[in-house]
Formats: structure tokens, C-alpha cells, sequence
């Protein structure tokens, strides 16, 4: 399960940008004040070991509840050992589950972080602020520690930091969504928008223009010659002639947004194998968990599959965490393609074999012709 981190002083707007990350992701709130609140008002005063152990309880108790992630606001103060420490421990726990940690550090000047003190969402949600003196002078005294990190003294690999001294909280959530590519708010009738058609012969020119746009920024960014962005059109056409490959059209209400190949191909106990390759989505559809449900459409279509397989780049997560949440596992297979490339691959084995025996001998037929022509 992943975690976010949005760090940085007070009232600069961590709260209010964690709940627009959350309109746009799956990843759920958890704000400082949420257990502070209820320690002031039960005890009539800050206890910081009990904040700190509900936080904790609260943490363990989410990391089983199979949300996509949380995103945790927290003012760090670096010149304490006592937050390093905090910090490092939260963040294990994410990672010992096989999560990614992202943090985003906002700044913004003291004169609109005291002007930010007094908004109506920062008073509604958090009740001992609403004391404008008092909750002003703890601002001011809170200056008195390191609230804003050195370059480079972050060690998260996923570290993003935005001044959003003039950025409106939606725009610094679609900053930080964009920068990690992390994947839009799901739509529980998604699936249902979705839909999968067969390309025909004269349909491919348009297939292979989408295929162009939608591989050209990795192309960009790698420069691999076997890049589909680059491959010619025969490639292409070769592959439709190929009688164990099919390609669909990815079709969001009604709307074409990408496309993608299936192989067939028996394994030797003869059972059937699917491969997906290529899978591509226009840039403008992607985040939105179209290719997610794609996949599942493709399985949906194959239920008599045995395995299905892909490869994608390792140095490319969020395409990794995609086929993850679809059940893909990676297999420990890698080629590397050139320096900073390196192809991974991935497969999900379904639960029950096909094991029918009339459709085995037809497999058995598939792959003495198969042997024929590889």
C-alpha cells in the first residue's frame, strides 16, 4: 500500500491540498489534527504519546484494509531527531507491505500562511484553531524550528516540492498526481464504459497513428530502437495476419482511447497461454484506469485461459503498479534493452486450468501447427 507524505509548516495548506489529492485519487486522508482533536477535547489538553499511538493503531489497522493508499499530513520539523524518527517508522511500515512513499513538501510565504490561519475549511476541521489569537501566536512560535527542508536533505526517492504560495489547492493536487502519475479515482461502473471491438483490416492505419501518439513520450525519454512509437506500419499489418493474434480497439463510451493485442498460444501441457503486447492508451485517457479495465475486459473474453503475460519497463512504476492491481506478478524474468531500460516480465496465473479434453486435443492441434511455422 502506498503512502503519501504532504510536509511542511503550518497552515500552508496541507490539509486542504490532502483533500483534493483525494477527489482526484483513490488514496485516503489522514490529517494531523484528525487525532489531535479528540486527545484536546477528552483530556482537556495535548497529549502527544496518545496522538501519537492512535495515529500508529490507525496506520496498522489501514495497511489491512486494501485502500490504494493514505496520504498523511505532517509537520515535519527537521531539526528534530523526534520526527526523523517518526517519519522513518511510518514509512517502513508502508513500504514492509510492498508500498511506494511519495512526499510532497509545500511552501508559502508567513504573510499567507497567516491569511490561511483564518479560512472557514481550516476552522471547520480543526476546532483548536479557532481561537485566531491563540492559533496565530502557536504559528508564530512554531517558526522558532526548521519547518522548511535543505536541498537534498529529503532521502525519499519520490520527493516533490511546491511553493503554492499562489497555487490553489486543486492545482497543487493535480501537481503532485501528475508528477508521481498516480492513477485517477477509480469509477465503480468503469468497466461497464469500457468495451473492447475487433480492428478490421481497414481500420489499422487509424490503429497505428493512436499507437505513434501514445508510445512517442517514452520514446523520448529512452530512445529504444524497438520502440512502438517508431516500428512502420508493415509491423503492424504483419501482425493481424498472424492467426493467433487479435487486436481490439479500446472503446470508452464510444470513443476509441487505445488499443491492444492478444496472443494466443498453448503452453506444453496445452494449456492456453494469453499475451498482451502491445497495450496503449492516448495520453489524454491515461490515469483514468481505462487500461486496468481494458485488461479485465481482455480476461473477460479469454475465460478459458490458463496464464496471461506481458512485459513492461522497470523503470517505468506506475505502469508496474498497473498490472499489479490487474493480479499481475512479476515473474523475475528481465531483459535489458539499453542503459536505464530494462524489460521486465509479468504474468497471472489463473486459478483453474482449462482441462477439458476434446479442447486439449484441439490445443495439442494448435501447437503441432504453431511448431510448423516458429
Amino acid at each position: 500500500m502506498d503512502l503519501i507524505w504532504i510536509v511542511g509548516s503550518g497552515a500552508v495548506g496541507k490539509m486542504t491540498v490532502g483533500q483534493e489529492l483525494m477527489k482526484l485519487t483513490d488514496f485516503r486522508l489522514f490529517h494531523n489534527h484528525m487525532m489531535i482533536e479528540p486527545v484536546l477535547e477528552i483530556f482537556g489538553e495535548f497529549n502527544g504519546q496518545v496522538v501519537d499511538r492512535l495515529r500508529e493503531d490507525i496506520v496498522d489497522a489501514f495497511l489491512q484494509s486494501g485502500n490504494a493508499g493514505m496520504i498523511f499530513t505532517y509537520m515535519w520539523a527537521f531539526d528534530l531527531q523526534s520526527d526523523w524518527d517518526y517519519v522513518r517508522r511510518i514509512s517502513e511500515k508502508f513500504e514492509a507491505s510492498g508500498g511506494t512513499v511519495y512526499c510532497v513538501e509545500l511552501v508559502a510565504d508567513l504573510a499567507v500562511r497567516l491569511e490561511r490561519n483564518r479560512t472557514g475549511n481550516r476552522l471547520r476541521h480543526k476546532a483548536s484553531k479557532r481561537d485566531l489569537q491563540l492559533s496565530e501566536d502557536r504559528l508564530l512560535r512554531e517558526e522558532q524550528y526548521r519547518l522548511v527542508s535543505r536541498e537534498g536533505e529529503i532521502p525519499f526517492a519520490n520527493y516533490l516540492r511546491i511553493d503554492n504560495t499562489n497555487l490553489s489547492p486543486e492545482a497543487a493536487a493535480r501537481k503532485i498526481r501528475d508528477a508521481f502519475g498516480l492513477p485517477e479515482k477509480r469509477d465503480p461502473d468503469l468497466i461497464k464504459r469500457v468495451r473492447l471491438e475487433e480492428a478490421g483490416p481497414g481500420e489499422l492505419r487509424q490503429l497505428y497513428a493512436m499507437q505513434v501518439e501514445s508510445f512517442l513520450p517514452l520514446y523520448q525519454k529512452y530512445r529504444d530502437e524497438g520502440s512502438p512509437a517508431i516500428e512502420p506500419f508493415e509491423k503492424v499489418e504483419a501482425r493481424t495476419r498472424d492467426p493467433f493474434r487479435q487486436y481490439y480497439f479500446i472503446v470508452l463510451d464510444g470513443a476509441r482511447v487505445g488499443a491492444l493485442n492478444l496472443r494466443s498460444k498453448p503452453d506444453r501441457n496445452f494449456h492456453p497461454v494469453f499475451w498482451i503486447s502491445p497495450i496503449f492508451i492516448l495520453p489524454r485517457y491515461q490515469n483514468r484506469g481505462v487500461g486496468c479495465a481494458a485488461i479485465r475486459r481482455a480476461f473477460a473474453l479469454h475465460p478459458e485461459a490458463a496464464a496471461w503475460r506481458l512485459e513492461t519497463i522497470l523503470q517505468e512504476p506506475a505502469n508496474c503498479r498497473l498490472y499489479e492491481k490487474c493480479g499481475f506478478v512479476r515473474t523475475g524474468g528481465e531483459r535489458v534493452v539499453q542503459e536505464g531500460m530494462t524489460l521486465i516480465e509479468y504474468e497471472k496465473r489463473c486459478e483453474e486450468p482449462f482441462e477439458d479434453e476434446r479442447a486439449a486435443k484441439e490445443w495439442e492441434k494448435i501447437w503441432a501447427e504453431l511448431d510448423k511455422i516458429m
